[in-house]
């Protein structure tokens, strides 16, 4: 009988499955049904995927996310962070508080800042956008940006711009986040034919050149409490449509909670926020009980 040993931890709210395949490795073949089965929140966990942390031969650790419906994504803001606390506090990158985690987009770097001796935020290090239609990748000619296009979705007319932070964003700003078109035009947004890997829709209200309120509907995941790399998107876009500076922090307000989001000088977008441990367990799956 096979037993997992797991950590359920959140960013913001935006809570995952952690499985350390240091100590637990997992057959391949059997990544995208556990993620579904573990996600399911009458019969499983429940949670808004499954992340592995494992060895890398690039990077300090290597992280794999996987959606609800079993997906594999290529990035994960909110992941990230709690990958780097959990690796930081199980001493899977030694004792540093600065380390690099593989993801399917490349490698990033990841710092912990410590209130004594506990985790306070991470800030990581996301690289930079990609901003270019062809490798977001969008439908259409090969522009060097899309921004605030004439988009229309369900016979909508919004306005776009897009932005890959190592997966794909649709981001489109609104006057009132209140009446924002999440769950309507969200998951027909996700699977647009101009998004051949599919995307992520985010909504965001400009409240000040440093404060953006903030919605998203996740691309395989559909409506969660956060998401980073979308929140880091979104930061890029309001500099874009000129609505924010380059090299200023900006609050990024997701229904979770708050990140600090940087675009430098230099092209790099920079994340802050908090990682948190739930629970920890021993998940024996459906096939082995």
């Amino acid at each position: 009988m096979m037993k997992i040993p797991f950590t359920k931890m959140h960013g913001l709210g935006n809570n995952y499955i952690y499985i350390n395949e240091f100590e637990t490795p997992l057959p391949e073949e059997k990544l995208a049904p556990l993620a579904i089965e573990l996600a399911d929140q009458h019969r499983g966990i429940g949670s808004d995927g499954m992340i592995l942390i494992g060895p890398s031969e690039s990077a300090d650790v290597r992280m794999r996310i996987f959606n609800n419906d079993g997906s594999e994504a290529k990035n994960c803001g909110n992941g990230l962070r709690c990958v780097a606390r959990f690796a930081y506090e199980r001493g899977l990158a030694g004792s540093k508080t600065a380390m690099t985690i593989e993801t399917k987009s490349g490698n990033v770097t990841a710092e912990i800042h410590l209130d004594g001796d506990a985790v306070a935020d991470i800030t990581v290090n996301m690289g930079q956008p990609i901003l270019r239609r062809g490798q977001i990748p969008m439908a259409g000619p090969d522009t060097e940006l899309v921004v605030n296009e004439e988009f229309e979705a369900d016979g909508e007319k919004l306005y776009v711009t897009a932005v890959s932070m190592g997966n794909p964003h649709a981001v489109f700003f609104v006057d009132q986040i209140e009446d924002a078109p999440l769950t309507t035009l969200g998951p027909v947004v996700e699977k647009d034919r101009r998004f051949p890997d599919w995307v992520n829709a985010e909504f965001v209200e400009v409240v000040s050149s440093k404060e953006l309120n903030f919605r998203v509907w996740e691309r395989g995941s559909g409506i969660t409490q956060a998401c980073g790399t979308g929140a880091c998107a979104a930061a890029v876009a309001s500099v874009l449509n000129g609505f924010s500076s380059r090299n200023e922090e900006i609050t990024v307000h997701l229904a979770g909670g708050d990140l600090s989001i940087r675009w430098d000088e230099q092209g790099e977008v920079w994340m802050t926020g908090p990682a948190e441990v739930i629970c920890d367990g021993v998940y024996t799956p459906r096939d082995d009980r």
